[in-house]
């Protein structure tokens, strides 16, 4: 049985410790406080419930300690760190790790920002550390981006792939931590294109939406753009390219239709409004929806068995 150990008690801490709890690995949860880590365990077993209800029956722990006080690192396959998003905390909770915790054992950060080349810098074993990079909601979400940092070992990271294959993710081993790593990037692309064609009053954030969920994102369900494109055809693709690149967007910072709305704190449903206005009952409609097709559309994912 595996044994993981995730540091922090945040909204994503509890997520990655119930996506191993749901596939039955013995999992820790480490915070500051020992009350606040008690008190997350409840919302880990809720989410690995609605992974996978009878994740009961495998006999898998769902412990909670301090971060401070936990010696017991015997037999553990891998240790996630998902602290706030400041650098200088990460790289000194990854110094103290990197003293108190044996080194045969990987390290991962789940940070988004900051790569693991940095947070690592100067470590005497960052050879084992990765940024192991989730998106939320994480406990739902399959892809898990294992990041190689300038040390980091390839086999170590490979053997991190086939523990994450081994409790229901998929993920993807990215050779460089370049900013964004791979699925941000490619996001990051698509959402330059949206937000200019917004601004520019070509279409609406409602009828961006219906495009994308409606035509490539509906075929990206089944298989992703470079299968879709070996698929259909890549001459088709190139002799499009060449009379649509040159206009596609290369703005180098967000639109104003955005940065108007962070200015005036129109950052979203939490806010009230973004594009529109969220009243709390629709927000919390939308967010149902949201993890209810999310759920069904991983079902989708597993029909029909992978390719090699």
């Amino acid at each position: 049985m595996s044994k993981v150990i995730v540091i922090g008690t945040g909204t994503m801490g509890v997520g990655i410790a119930a996506g191993f709890l749901a596939f039955g690995a013995n999992t820790i949860l480490l915070g500051r406080d020992l009350e606040k880590a008690k008190l997350s365990l409840s919302k880990v077993e809720e989410c690995a419930d609605s992974i996978n209800p009878a994740w009961r029956e495998s006999g898998a722990q769902l412990i909670a300690g301090t971060i401070a006080d936990w010696s017991d690192w015997e037999n553990t396959d891998l240790i996630i760190e998902t602290i706030s998003e400041r650098l200088e905390l990460k790289k000194a909770m990854f110094s103290e790790l990197d003293q108190r915790v044996p080194p045969s054992i990987p390290i991962g950060s789940n940070s988004s920002g900051f790569p693991i080349s940095d947070i690592a810098q100067g470590l005497p074993t960052s050879y084992r550390m990765f940024n192991t990079h989730y998106f939320m909601p994480t406990h739902i979400v399959p892809l898990v981006e294992v990041v190689l940092g300038a040390t980091s070992d390839p086999q170590m990271a490979e053997q991190i792939c086939s523990l994450y294959r081994a409790h229901g993710k998929k993920p993807v081993l990215v050779k460089r931590d370049i900013p964004g790593f791979l699925a941000n990037r490619i996001q990051h692309a698509l959402m330059r294109e949206a937000l200019s064609l917004v601004q520019e009053g070509i279409a609406s954030p409602d009828d961006v939406d219906t495009a994308v969920r409606y035509s490539f994102g509906f075929r990206y369900a089944a298989v992703g753009p470079m299968t879709q494109k070996e698929i259909s055809g890549w001459e088709g693709m190139a002799l499009a390219a060449e009379v649509i690149y040159p206009s596609l967007s290369n703005i180098n910072a967000p639109p104003a239709c955005v940065m108007d709305l962070v200015s005036t704190g129109k950052t979203g449903m939490s806010k009230g409004a973004g594009f529109r206005e969220w009243s709390p009952e629709e927000a919390r409609e939308m967010k149902q929806v949201y993890e209810i097709r999310l759920k069904a559309a991983f079902e989708v994912l597993k029909i029909a068995p992978e390719l090699n």
